[in-house]
């Protein structure tokens, strides 16, 4: 990845909105993907999370729950920190894209076990791939450097 490229994809003109959006959903996001990985708050950890992910059709149900928990706990972490945030914020919204197939057949409110808490963490997950990380953030530092 040449230069010029690397300083398109980290650099971003925002101010402190995309600060007040990535810091809580990269602490939702590296919460609950420490559930899948490591059992933390309440969570199954791997082997639990990935039976569960078997018995609803994603195989080999231990692979998908490292790849989602993966996605999750270091793309929020990354966005938490704005390191590589439009590549983690890409991530972490495909991954809630994927969650709401589960979803999406019990209708829109999470109260009936519907899709709109993977809706709203997509769309911000969008908002953070198009605008990138912010004046405040380590992408912006890094541009600063290169």
């Amino acid at each position: 990845m040449n230069k010029q490229t690397l300083i398109k994809l980290l650099n971003s003109d925002a101010g402190l909105a995309p600060l007040v959006l990535r810091l809580p959903l990269g602490l939702i996001f590296a919460a609950h993907g420490a559930q899948k990985l490591f059992g933390w708050f309440g969570g199954y950890g791997l082997e639990g999370t990935g039976q569960w992910m078997a018995s609803v059709g994603f195989e080999p149900g231990y692979l998908m729950a490292l790849l989602a928990g993966s996605a999750e706990f270091f793309g929020g972490l990354a966005l938490v920190l704005g390191l590589l945030t439009r590549p983690a914020a890409a991530l972490t919204a495909f991954t809630m894209a994927v969650a709401m197939t589960l979803h999406v057949g019990n209708g829109l409110f999470v109260s009936n076990n519907g899709y709109e808490f993977a809706l709203i963490l997509l769309a911000a997950s969008l908002s953070l791939a198009v605008q990138g990380g912010g004046r405040y953030s380590i992408d912006k530092l890094l541009t600063g450097r290169l």
